[in-house]
């Protein structure tokens, strides 16, 4: 399984209820198709920066959850298909254990040696399989009585 978001606009012509109400049937869609939901932020009103599909304003909501890759085509078709979502957008979210290898600000992760001699191994290894590059012979030196004369021979 993989972890998505979808970020969702809902039409600003409905309810505030209706669109909770539509958060819920979304979230209902993925929980069918065996999707577990992680966060879910309920559609709250927006005014938009610029007009979507005439629509100055909407409700956004988002919804993150894990769900098989062939599930989430049958998930995004029948949004794509709700006249009352305006807009929205899946996206592939990097796994959790990923983001907290990650260094953040201030802390610095310490690898352990096993790690960095890996590491090296591997770079080493990359680097006997890749082919030589050819290098750039370098050009000729111009003098400055050559560039004189062709300017003076442009210029006449």
């Amino acid at each position: 399984m993989k972890t998505y978001e979808l970020s969702y606009i809902v039409s600003p012509e409905i309810t505030s209820e209706e669109a909770e109400a539509k958060g819920k049937e979304i979230e209902s869609l993925v929980q069918n198709r065996e999707g577990t939901i992680a966060r879910q932020v309920n559609p709250t009103a927006k005014t938009f920066a610029y007009p979507i599909k005439s629509r100055a304003s909407g409700f956004l909501g988002f919804l993150e959850f894990n769900l098989e890759p062939e599930k989430l085509v049958e998930v995004d078709a029948i949004i794509s298909k709700d006249g009352k979502i305006v807009r929205h957008m899946v996206i592939i979210k990097e796994a959790a254990e990923l983001k907290k290898d990650r260094r953040t600000r201030g802390e610095v992760r310490v690898k352990p040696i096993a790690e960095i001699t890996e590491e090296k191994i591997e770079k080493k290894e990359e680097v006997e399989t890749e082919k030589p590059t050819k290098t750039k012979e370098p050009k000729a030196k111009v003098e400055l009585k050559d560039i004189e004369q062709s300017l003076d021979e442009i210029l006449s």
